[in-house]
């Protein structure tokens, strides 16, 4: 058996743990409703979201479940305080970034809405990054093992 140095975690590690719980579960929960919209709450979006929707490429729209569900898997890993909670945020970064990179490059979404809506995308992006970075420093610092 592998012996692992467990070192006990600072407060501010749980609370980071528990925001990016919070915060991967609300990005869930808008995978979710995307996943269940109705034809009744798809005619009440305006006519460039609806084209949005329409014209996304299916590995987007995987690429957002996978984020959100890889954030939501690292989030847990962190409480748990297992060394695979970075494996997630890394699989949940790529995805961030494969989503993202659609929506700045090829979508035409900040030609038609404007680039002070980039603000929410790309704190997305780097919250993604430093959740990433949290956990491989937590597993150096052997908070999680």
């Amino acid at each position: 058996m592998k012996s692992v140095l467990k070192i006990k975690p600072p407060v501010w590690f749980w609370l980071i743990a528990v925001a990016a719980l919070v915060w991967n579960g609300m990005g869930l929960m808008a995978f979710i409703d995307q996943m269940q919209m109705t034809t009744d709450d798809f005619a009440k979006l305006p006519k460039f979201d609806q084209q949005m929707y329409n014209t996304t490429p299916i590995w987007v729209t995987i690429a957002f479940g996978a984020a959100v569900i890889f954030g939501v898997l690292g989030s847990l890993a962190m409480l748990v305080r297992k060394d695979w909670a970075s494996n997630f945020f890394l699989i949940s970064l790529l995805a961030v970034l494969v989503q993202m990179t659609h929506m700045f490059f090829f979508s035409g979404f900040f030609q038609e809405k404007g680039w002070d809506m980039a603000m929410m995308p790309v704190a997305i992006v780097v919250v993604a990054v430093l959740l990433w970075s949290y956990a491989v420093t937590a597993v150096a610092r052997h908070w999680i093992y």
